[in-house]
C-alpha cells in the first residue's frame, strides 16, 4: 500500500471477484426491478426490453470510465474525490448531488415498498414494516465495506435462485399468457427508459469495487460486466413473468405483491422475501457507498472514527425514512426522478473525469478502457441521457401523458 493509500481516509478492505460482481447485482437489484413491470405496463415489455439494452449497455461504458479514471489515481477516492481531482470542485458538488439525490431515490423506494411488503404479510403498519428492514440494512452499512461485499454474495446468490423458481413456476403456471405482454404503445416509451437507468446507475460502487480489488486490478472491469449482465436478465425476467401473469391491468406499483397473489400464497411469501432481499442488498451497496461519498466529500479524515461514522449514518438513514413517510415522493415517482436526474451528472462527469485521468492521473494503469471510450461514443451516450432528462422535465410540467 502506498504513502497516499495510507493517508486516505477510506480504507483498503480485499474483495474477491464474485463479491465485487454482487455488489453490482446488488445495488442495482432493488427497488426497480419491482417498479419495473408497473412502469411499462403501458408502454410494453418490447419497448422494455429495448430501453434495458440500451440503458444497460451505455451504463457500462460509463462505469467502466469511472473504473479507468479510479485505476489512475493513487489514493482511494470516492466519485466526489474523483470529480475533484480531474473535474474541479463544481465536479465533485455535481457528482455529490446526483449521488445524494439518487441514493435518497433509492432508499425512499426500498423503505416504501418494504413497508408496505411486510405490512402485507405481517399485518402491521407500514412504518412498522419499514423499521424492521431498517435494522439489519443499517448494521452492515454501519459495518462497512467487506461486511458488504460478504453479505451481498450470500444474499444475492439466494435472491437469484428465489427469484428463478418464480420465474419458472410463472412461465409454466396455466394463468401465464406471454403473448399478452408483448405489444407496444409508443406514446409512452421514453419514461420507461428513465426507469431503465435507474435501475443500472451503479457508477457510484465502482469506486468501492476499484478499492476492494486494488491488489487485483485487471479483475475490475469484468466483475462490473458480469455484474451488469446478470443485472439485465433479472431486470428483463421479472416484468416479463409479472405482466404474463397478472396481465398489464391487474399489475401494482410494487409488483411482487400482484405477482405472488396470482401464483399462490407460497409464491406470495416467495415473491416478497425477494424483493425484501432485492431492497436489502440494494440498499446496502447504495447506503455503504452514500456514507463513504459523504466521508470523501467533507473530508473527513477516518472513516472508521465512531463519530465520523455515526453522523454519516445518520445523514444516510434518516432523511430518506422521513420523505417516505412524508407523503411528497410516491414509490415509481422515486425511481423515475433519482433516475432521470442522477443519470444526467453520471453520464456527463464520468467522461470528463476519464478525460482527466489520462491527461494528468498518477499511473498507467494495467487495465485501460477500449473502443467504447472513443469520442463520438461519449457524446452520444451524454446527448441519450440529457435528452430523457428533458423529456422528464416537460413530463413534470404535465405537457405529456402520464406513462404510468
Amino acid at each position: 500500500m502506498s504513502n497516499n493509500e495510507q493517508s486516505s481516509a477510506l480504507k483498503v478492505h480485499k474483495l474477491t471477484f464474485w463479491e465485487a460482481a454482487m455488489i453490482v447485482v446488488g445495488a442495482n437489484i432493488g427497488s426497480g426491478i419491482l417498479g419495473l413491470a408497473y412502469s411499462s405496463r403501458k408502454a410494453g415489455w418490447p419497448i422494455l426490453l429495448m430501453w434495458l439494452i440500451i440503458a444497460g449497455v451505455f451504463t457500462t461504458f460509463s462505469m467502466l470510465y469511472v473504473a479507468e479514471t479510479a485505476l489512475r489515481t493513487n489514493k482511494p477516492l470516492q466519485l466526489p474525490g474523483l470529480a475533484e481531482r480531474y473535474v474541479g470542485k463544481l465536479g465533485a458538488l455535481l457528482v455529490f448531488i446526483s449521488v445524494a439525490a439518487n441514493s435518497i431515490g433509492c432508499m425512499i423506494a426500498y423503505m416504501t415498498g418494504s413497508g408496505r411488503i411486510l405490512a402485507a404479510m405481517l399485518g402491521i403498519p407500514n412504518q412498522m414494516g419499514s423499521l424492521i428492514f431498517a435494522v439489519p440494512a443499517i448494521i452492515v452499512v454501519w459495518l462497512g465495506l467487506k461486511a458488504t461485499g460478504v453479505a451481498e454474495k450470500i444474499i444475492s446468490t439466494g435472491m437469484m435462485v428465489m427469484v428463478g423458481v418464480i420465474i419458472a413456476a410463472s412461465f409454466l403456471s396455466d394463468k401465464a399468457n406471454v403473448s399478452g405482454a408483448i405489444y407496444t404503445n409508443w406514446t409512452y416509451a421514453v419514461p420507461v427508459f428513465n426507469v431503465a437507468i435507474f435501475c443500472y446507475i451503479a457508477q457510484y460502487a465502482v469506486p468501492e469495487m476499484a478499492r476492494g480489488l486494488r491488489h487485483d486490478p485487471k479483475k475490475l472491469a469484468p466483475a462490473i460486466v458480469m455484474g451488469m449482465f446478470l443485472t439485465a436478465v433479472l431486470l428483463a425476467l421479472v416484468p416479463l413473468a409479472v405482466i404474463s401473469l397478472t396481465g398489464p391491468e391487474k399489475v401494482t406499483e410494487v409488483a411482487t405483491i400482484a405477482w405472488g397473489d396470482a401464483l399462490g400464497k407460497w409464491a406470495f411469501f416467495v415473491a416478497n422475501i425477494f424483493a425484501l432481499c432485492a431492497m436489502m442488498t440494494s440498499y446496502w451497496a447504495v447506503g455503504g457507498s452514500f456514507l463513504t461519498n459523504i466521508v470523501d466529500m467533507f473530508h473527513f479524515k477516518d472513516e472508521t472514527n465512531f463519530f465520523t461514522r455515526l453522523v454519516s449514518v445518520i445523514l444516510v438513514c434518516v432523511p430518506p425514512f422521513y420523505l417516505a413517510y412524508s407523503g411528497m415522493v410516491g414509490f415509481v415517482d422515486a425511481i423515475y426522478l433519482a433516475g432521470t436526474f442522477g443519470g444526467v451528472i453520471m453520464s456527463i462527469l464520468p467522461v470528463m473525469m476519464l478525460r482527466g485521468a489520462r491527461e494528468s492521473g498518477d499511473v498507467e494503469p494495467e487495465w485501460k478502457c477500449g473502443w467504447y471510450s472513443a469520442g463520438c461514443v461519449q457524446t452520444l451516450l451524454i446527448v441519450l441521457f440529457c435528452g430523457a432528462a428533458v423529456y422528464a422535465i416537460f413530463d413534470l410540467l404535465g405537457m405529456l401523458p402520464k406513462a404510468w
